[in-house]
């Protein structure tokens, strides 16, 4: 879209923002928000990756924390490894990592279910699932199909606006291309409910919150600022993630 057409949609989100807040109510990730990376079955990285914020893996033993060469603390309940600002947590450290662990799970499942179950959509099929060159606005979209991001894409609104974007197939970015954020958007408040799989192409940026019911990639140089959640495995290839604050 045109930057005329940017300009007058941050313009109607200010004059709104005097009174409240736009969007749905927000998806509570409970402990889950604990963590930047989550997942049951595997976590794996192509060194070097940069991950800041802690890493939990449960029902899966640490021995599926495949590339991070973590170094387990003497308290036995995590580990540390050079690519991790943060602790990387397993199912099979010492008593209370594995309840902890098993409650972030329950949480994130929870958090999917509520962020997918949303009803009443503002947009349904928006752009036919390619939301690439898209200003999206607060609110509730719900596709029906995959979405992919085949250029750069707009999320416009104040720091408390809030978007869930409910995905019933894959999720796909192209490689090189970037979600931009507008007017003070935050990516906490942008939740990516996806059934199926989830691949950020290399180089690309993304920003959100990522609830994947299967698995997430995140290819060669991939930035993000958010969080990777998902209820199999998340694999990394030389990439950023960055929890946001």
């Amino acid at each position: 879209m045109s930057s005329t057409i940017a300009v007058i949609a941050l313009g109607l989100l200010a004059i709104s923002h005097s009174t409240y807040a736009a969007g749905p109510p927000a998806v509570n990730l409970r402990s889950a928000a604990n963590f930047t990376i989550l997942a049951a079955s595997g976590v794996s990285t192509v060194p070097m990756s940069a991950i800041t914020g802690n890493i939990g893996l449960s029902p899966a033993a640490s021995t599926f924390l495949t590339g991070f060469s973590p170094v387990l603390d003497s308290s036995g309940t995590f580990s540390k490894s050079t690519q991790v600002t943060g602790e990387l947590f397993a199912a099979s450290y010492t008593s209370p990592t594995p309840s902890m662990l098993t409650t972030a799970i329950s949480d994130m499942k929870t958090a999917y279910t509520d962020a997918s179950g949303r009803t009443l959509p503002n947009f349904l099929n928006l752009g036919a699932g390619e939301i690439g060159g898209r200003i999206l606005i607060p609110g509730l979209y719900k596709w029906t199909t995959g979405v992919t991001v085949s250029s750069p894409a707009t999320f416009a609104g104040g720091p408390s606006d809030t978007w869930i974007l409910q995905i019933a197939g894959t999720l796909t970015m192209a490689s090189a291309k970037t979600i931009i954020l507008a007017g003070g958007a935050n990516p906490t408040n942008i939740i990516w409910a996806v059934a199926s799989g989830v691949t950020l192409g290399t180089t690309s940026h993304f920003e959100g919150v990522i609830l994947g019911k299967t698995a997430i990639t995140l290819q060669t140089g991939v930035s993000m600022n958010g969080r990777a959640l998902a209820q199999t495995l998340v694999a990394l290839q030389k990439a950023t993630v960055v929890a946001p604050s």
